[in-house]
């Protein structure tokens, strides 16, 4: 079955991460831009309707935007990652949208702990130092997040953005 995500997309890291994303990231394999995950799995397709995208405009109407950095690459067992710094702003979102639609956990429910992040290449240890030498004189990349960007997968797989939900509070 097709799954949806908020996503915050991160242009200002396609260009140092869609290399690598694009040999060791299933999700840019499948469409997905360089972003840091607000809340995956999220609803399933058939219960997207106006209703549910009002209350996601009024929820992100609400927050301002985001200005940031991804510093140096960190690593979870078998992906490496930047980590945005602020985190602050990020996990705040998280929790607003998982306060807010408590029926979608974050991944499921699968991972107690919620670490904002965008992935840039998974595997192990030799790749995740691969990854390092190569990225690390390029960062810290600074962003800007104007809005949250609601994707759904397609029913052969493939990622599309549905929406755009501007920050502007």
């Amino acid at each position: 079955m097709p799954e949806t995500a908020l996503v915050i997309v991160v242009p200002e890291a396609e260009l140092l991460v869609s290399d690598w994303r694009a040999q060791y990231d299933w999700s840019a394999q499948r469409g997905v831009p360089a972003h840091i995950t607000l809340l995956y799995p999220f609803a399933p397709t058939e219960k997207i309707d106006d209703d549910l995208l009002r209350r996601l405009r009024e929820l992100f109407g609400s927050q301002a935007p985001i200005t940031f950095e991804l510093p140096p690459v960190a690593r979870f067992p078998e992906v490496a990652w930047l980590a945005p710094e602020p985190s602050e702003p990020f996990n705040a979102l998280i929790d607003l949208i998982a306060a807010r639609f408590p029926e979608f956990p974050p991944y499921g429910g699968v991972h107690d702990e919620v670490i904002p992040h965008l992935t840039v290449a998974e595997g192990g240890t030799e790749l995740q130092d691969r990854v390092e030498a190569a990225v690390s004189g390029d960062l810290p990349i600074r962003a800007h997040a104007g809005h949250v960007t609601f994707l759904f997968e397609n029913d052969e797989g493939l990622w599309h953005e549905a929406h755009r939900f501007p920050l502007d509070g």
